[in-house]
């Protein structure tokens, strides 16, 4: 039996989603608190690796049971797999950083990673205009900076097709860095907060911030507009572009196709990207 697990999570005190020996990470807390009502080794696939101090809002897992610990799932009181999730979030105690919002049984065909289509991250930015608000220090980046939100909009746009992004990403071992930026926008919300929403059909390692970095840099001046395509085109990571904190990042959304098609979507996948994993 194949789950997809709906969660959340405040990234600030994980040192990421993958787990790591000696460190707190999501994909670790989850699977502890897993194995402690299953038994076993549970093993989570995720659409989207996120880096120590991203958020999400909207991520998505899924879990291959064995036999032993579906017979557990199966056989207690509530034996329905949606019952998981509340039993999940009770071993995670009051007031957690991680919550599980839904368990279910996966359609057939499906992988969390590779049957996806897009992927959607947003990202917060506060500037002189909005103020500074500690009590959005978690999830919001201060720039101390009046940012022209229209020229970092029409920077955002141009980025926008099928490219190498090996200039806006940290470059891992024989991984591509040939990406579709589906949708790259920046608007300014009514409490002053600029907001970016990226959507891709998969990330580079650091790739969301380091364009969001890039259009910041607009927003202050400091490179032009034409100059974000051109860096892109160069292929070449610079110094004129900063990568920003994980603070501000979250996903906030995964797509996948029709049921039909997931299988299909998965393999096809697999076959051209495997090693580009979704990642930020």
């Amino acid at each position: 039996m194949r789950l997809r697990i709906d969660l959340v999570y405040d990234g600030t005190d994980f040192r990421g989603w993958a787990r790591q020996p000696g460190l707190r990470t999501v994909q670790g807390t989850l699977e502890a608190a897993i194995a402690r009502i299953l038994g076993g080794d549970p093993r989570l696939v995720v659409a989207g690796r996120t880096d120590a101090g991203v958020h999400a809002s909207a991520q998505v897992a899924h879990l291959d049971l064995t036999e032993g610990q579906e017979h557990r799932l199966l056989s207690g009181r509530r034996p329905e797999p949606e019952a998981l999730a509340a039993r999940i979030n009770g071993v995670l105690g009051p007031y957690p950083d991680v919550a599980v919002h839904r368990v279910g049984v996966a359609p057939e065909g499906f992988d969390a990673r590779f049957s996806a289509v897009w992927r959607r991250y947003a990202y917060r930015v506060a500037d002189r205009v909005t103020g500074y608000d500690p009590l959005e220090r978690g999830r919001t980046t201060w720039v101390a900076a009046d940012l022209d939100v229209a020229a970092m909009d029409a920077a955002a746009r141009s980025l926008r097709g099928l490219h190498d992004f090996a200039a806006y990403c940290k470059p891992r071992e024989e991984a591509t860095t040939i990406r579709t930026l589906l949708e790259y926008g920046w608007r300014r919300e009514e409490s002053g907060v600029l907001v970016a929403s990226v959507k891709a059909d998969a990330f580079c390692h650091s790739m969301v911030r380091a364009l969001v970095g890039a259009c910041v840099a607009v927003g202050e001046g400091r490179i032009s507009v034409d100059r974000v395509a051109e860096i892109r085109d160069e292929l070449v990571r610079t110094n004129e572009v900063k990568v920003l904190a994980a603070r501000g990042l979250t996903l906030t959304e995964v797509g996948y196709p029709a049921d039909d098609l997931l299988a299909a979507r998965a393999e096809q996948t697999r076959a051209r990207r495997e090693l580009g994993a979704a990642d930020d």
